[in-house]
């Protein structure tokens, strides 16, 4: 009964946190700032390449080399091909690096998940039923939507915009501690169970690989290096866990999904925070 209640805690907490992270950005910032970058045809291109090429053969790879059972395997592969979460708002905060540029980011990889997905995974997991209406609707009403919807009000209101973008990123920090509490309370025995299976390692690999391959694809400006490498490590933990649910029997692939969470927020949160202490100890001696 607890576990129930704690995993309907963070369903719901998912839910407020992507379309609040969202809102806020579009509350935030103008419609020029978030699809401007989206001209650069080039970045594009890398940032594509890394998220739906490279890191789902880095998970493969790595599955290979580290073989465990198939439901886990299944769970860690959905996760290498699935981009564009909206933690990566949170992490370039952490970062005090381009929040709008992590929303075009945003932008480009979460219809490019819609599409890619549904197709993609069938075929390196055949046993998989993904659904493409099933993904693309909650990803579009809780994330573009949101998105959207802040952006016209910033353009339209921007007064009421500007008040609403610091409440509307105050609620996403707090059901993010939310999501993070209840998501690993639910499944404190199939984690304990994972981590001493070492099934934990395989996750890390791929985030850590997946921040490296986004950082060396981000160009020569920093600021978009470290903006693709966090987008590129931080995956979409919310359309994994939907095709998960969908089209896979075994709850292990589910867990598998929550523990590769729960080691990017581990790992990335820490590395956003070092990154800004890098850009803080860099910009001290030029002030």
């Amino acid at each position: 009964m607890l576990r129930d209640v704690l995993s309907g805690l963070a369903n719901l907490a998912i839910l407020l946190f992507a379309v609040t992270s969202m809102l806020s950005v579009g509350l935030a910032h103008s419609v020029k700032q978030i699809l401007g970058p989206l001209r650069n045809l080039w970045a594009l291109a890398r940032a594509l390449l890394a998220n739906f090429v490279l890191v789902p053969l880095l998970a493969l790879g790595i599955v290979r080399l580290w073989p465990f059972d198939r439901p886990l395997e299944a769970g860690l592969i959905l996760v290498a091909m699935t981009a564009g979460a909206p933690f990566l708002i949170k992490l370039a905060e952490a970062a005090r690096s381009d929040v709008a540029l992590s929303a075009t980011l945003l932008v480009l990889l979460l219809p490019a998940t819609v599409v890619y997905a549904p197709l993609a995974v069938p075929l390196v997991l055949p046993e998989a039923e993904v659904s493409a209406v099933g993904l693309a609707v909650p990803l579009f009403l809780t994330m573009l939507l949101p998105l959207a919807a802040g952006l016209l009000i910033n353009t339209r209101w921007p007064a009421p915009a500007r008040r609403w973008a610091p409440i509307a990123n105050r609620t996403s920090t707090i059901t993010l501690v939310v999501i993070v509490l209840a998501t690993t309370l639910a499944d404190i025995p199939g984690i304990v169970t994972l981590f001493a299976e070492g099934a934990i390692v395989p996750a890390i690999a791929v985030i850590a690989g997946a921040f490296v391959v986004g950082y060396l694809l981000g160009g020569k400006d920093r600021t978009a290096r470290i903006v693709l490498g966090l987008g590129t490590s931080q995956r979409n933990i919310a359309a994994a866990t939907v095709m998960a649910t969908q089209g896979f029997a075994s709850r292990e692939t589910v867990v598998m999904v929550i523990v590769t969470s729960l080691a990017g927020f581990a790992l990335l949160f820490p590395a956003a925070a070092a990154l800004r202490r890098r850009e803080s100890a860099t910009a001290t001696p030029n002030g």
